[in-house]
């Protein structure tokens, strides 16, 4: 059996999205910028020797697994690259015009004004896919190195102190054996290891936990946002148009909203965001996107119209309180995986970025001083709280959390918090995980036949309702809508595998499930009889399909479906899915999205 490898870097980045790409480019050209002004004697003190610089992505090209909406804020590319357009930056598609509709089952009601969080005059309709892939080829050019193919799996340890990381294997069967074309995954070595993996990454959440970073801090809370992307026929939205909706088909209590964002060359981005906190464990978000592009005013867009691929991704939604420390001793943590993101104004790219610059600006500095111990690194959270990052994080720090009480009341609080600086009615505002929002079947149906609880069962995990509807997850389109209902339209509403077929989605089925269900008893035991087996209802690429068993369901699992987009890992109400990379280059391949 080969033997493992190791290799040495001197700051190591996990995860190649917008955070460690422009950390590592910011470092990069201050470690550049500190040697020239000493050679030209403008600056004293010693050059800094040669530094290497890694960033490791899993995905099988350094975009291919990079996915948002997007509408990108170019504040902190303009700090980062201030000749972006000059160096062919794909930032094209400026935002020319903005709508809001508040949407009824065939209506729509357009907000008279945009809210100035809403407004995105200045900002630009991108392909994040591509505008990694730039970013990537600027590191390259700065003698960064970029590995695709790299999965991080584990954090390695010497004492308390992070150290680097297990990339991990190729090769391996289903039962973990190694195949003739296996390859161990290198121990990848570093001074300081930076974790950008973006949301409920693997090594973030193992390491919050080990190292308890979360104490003290608000749970996190999440979002799945959808999205497809469409080649219209025609030119039937300017380019640079970005519409909202609200309500239909979420109704008051879901949270989120639909998007419409017109790129050039009449390419479409089509999506839809839900909660990841609603109470209803049958709640399907993929069903309710197809219900939503039913709606007139998607529905007239995309007729004649040519779907080119899907993408699903969770949200992190929680905002400042729900950060959790931003480092320990040898790691920081930046973007999504420490909740760089404005839930008010839907954007975090730009935020991710800017933390990735200021992790950047703290490594520097421990160059400079030759010291990486946790004293060291610790200017990192001083440098984020005395930046715009944390001002407009502030800002909105209670906003999500506002609208656990329904749209409606949400939006008066939201008034609220603008006109407050963001404090609102409470500071903090208190929030719990969402998937203990998520109520059991038998209080669902006892609220849907006005407290009756007529017509439950005992079974070995407790009471269940058998008169509550549990509709087929997949593979119908929509499976809540009769085939009578008018609106219903096959050409632009899909079942969740050809959704999946879009994604380019690939895995090799001879490999461990990277689906760890810690105690499937659990599932047939309790899960059945309690909520239903809701991992068939939320995940949005049909990766768990239940099949029936005496004395309770069991989950058979897709694995080969999964798009990465982590919501069994986040929404299980027992939270015994653990989401783990699979080997390197495997998953969806979102290079336009």
């Amino acid at each position: 059996m080969p033997e493992r490898d190791s290799l040495e870097f001197d700051i190591l980045f996990v995860g190649a999205g917008p955070a460690s790409l422009a950390g590592a480019y910011h470092l990069s050209r201050l470690i550049e910028e500190h040697n020239s002004c000493i050679e030209r004697g403008v600056r004293g003190g010693q050059k800094l020797g040669e530094i290497s610089i890694a960033v490791i992505e899993k995905g099988r090209e350094v975009n291919s697994h990079s996915f948002s909406g997007a509408i990108l804020d170019p504040r902190a590319l303009r700090e980062l690259i201030p000749d972006f357009a000059k160096r062919g930056a794909p930032v094209v598609t400026p935002v020319v015009k903005d709508r809001i509709y508040y949407l009824t089952e065939r209506g729509k009601c357009p907000l008279p004004l945009i809210p100035p969080p809403m407004s995105n005059h200045g900002n630009y309709v991108v392909s994040l896919g591509k505008f990694v892939a730039w970013l990537a080829e600027q590191c390259e050019e700065k003698g960064i190195n970029v590995f695709p193919e790299f999965p991080g799996v584990e954090l390695l340890f010497d004492g308390d102190r992070v150290v680097g990381v297990h990339s991990g294997d190729k090769g391996l069967d289903k039962d973990g054996r190694p195949k003739a074309n296996y390859e161990p995954g290198p121990d990848l070595f570093a001074k300081v290891t930076v974790l950008g993996e973006g949301p409920r990454g693997t090594l973030t959440k193992r390491l919050v936990k080990k190292c308890h970073l979360d104490a003290g801090r608000a749970p996190q809370v999440y979002s799945l946002g959808m999205k497809e992307t469409w080649q219209l026929a025609t030119d039937r939205l300017p380019e640079g148009m970005v519409t909202h909706t609200l309500g239909y088909p979420l109704g008051p209590k879901l949270f989120g909203g639909g998007f419409l964002y017109m790129r050039r060359d009449g390419v479409l981005d089509v999506g839809l965001v839900v909660g990841l906190e609603y109470e209803d464990p049958r709640t399907d978000p993929h069903w309710l996107f197809g219900k939503w592009k039913q709606h007139p005013l998607v529905a007239d867009l995309l007729h004649g119209a040519k779907l080119v691929s899907y993408g699903a991704k969770a949200i992190p939604e929680g905002g400042l309180f729900s950060q959790p420390r931003l480092l320990h001793d040898g790691v920081m943590i930046i973007g999504d995986a420490a909740s760089f993101l404005n839930s008010q104004r839907l954007k975090g790219i730009h935020l991710a970025m800017k933390s990735g610059m200021l992790a950047a600006e703290a490594i520097f500095e421990c160059f400079l001083a030759n010291d990486f111990s946790l004293a060291g690194l610790e200017s990192y959270p001083e440098k984020y709280r005395r930046s715009w990052a944390y001002e407009e994080l502030y800002r909105v720090r209670n906003f999500h959390q506002a609208f656990h009480g329904g749209l409606f009341a949400g939006t008066l609080h939201a008034a609220l918090q603008m006109i407050s600086g963001g404090r609102g009615l409470r500071d903090p505002w208190p929030i719990g995980a969402g998937h203990e929002r998520m109520r059991k079947l038998g209080v669902i149906s006892a609220q849907e036949s006005g407290g009756r609880t007529e017509g439950r069962m005992e079974g070995r995990g407790g009471s269940v309702a058998t008169s509550i509807p549990l509709p087929p997850p997949h593979p119908s389109p929509s499976p809540f809508l009769p085939s009578s209902e008018k609106q219903y339209d096959p050409s632009i509403t899909f079942d969740k595998l050809t959704d999946v077929f879009h994604s380019n989605t690939s895995h090799d089925e001879d490999q461990p499930c990277h689906l760890h269900v810690l105690d499937v008893n659990v599932c047939k035991d309790r899960c059945t009889y309690e909520y239903g087996n809701p991992c068939q209802y939320f995940c949005p690429a049909a990766v768990y399909e239940i099949v029936p068993r005496e004395g309770g369901n069991i989950p058979f699992i897709h694995f080969s479906n999964c798009v990465h987009c982590k919501t069994c890992d986040i929404m299980d109400p027992y939270q015994i899915i653990d989401w783990v990379p699979p080997q390197g280059g495997d998953g969806p391949n979102y290079k336009n999205m």
